[in-house]
């Protein structure tokens, strides 16, 4: 994470709540409560709803998928699990009334 983030922005890869990986992939909430393939962009609209001025870095990527680029850095109102949690959640909800 860049220094200028410590401590006020948390650092999102979709990766980190992504059902379909394990946790020693990146998955940092249990696999019940992630969602299977994440998008940047999904990450970005929760992350707008829930007011913590989103930044997409496209040309970033999870060290351990260094081939799936993108993440979101966000304002910390949150632990960043409960924060993982609270967009899983978001996510799923917004995945069901779309079907």
């Amino acid at each position: 994470m860049s220094r200028e983030y410590r401590g006020r922005k948390i650092v999102l890869y979709p990766a980190y709540i992504d059902s379909t990986s394990s946790r020693s992939e990146g998955r940092r909430i249990s696999s019940a409560s992630a969602v299977p393939s994440p998008s940047i962009e999904e990450i970005y609209n929760v992350a707008v709803k829930l007011g913590l001025n989103p930044v997409v870095e496209k040309d970033k990527a999870y060290p351990g998928k260094w081939w799936v680029k993108g993440r979101v850095v966000v304002d910390k109102k949150y632990s960043k699990t409960t924060l993982l949690r609270k967009i899983a959640i978001e996510i799923k909800e917004n995945r069901a009334r779309k079907h």
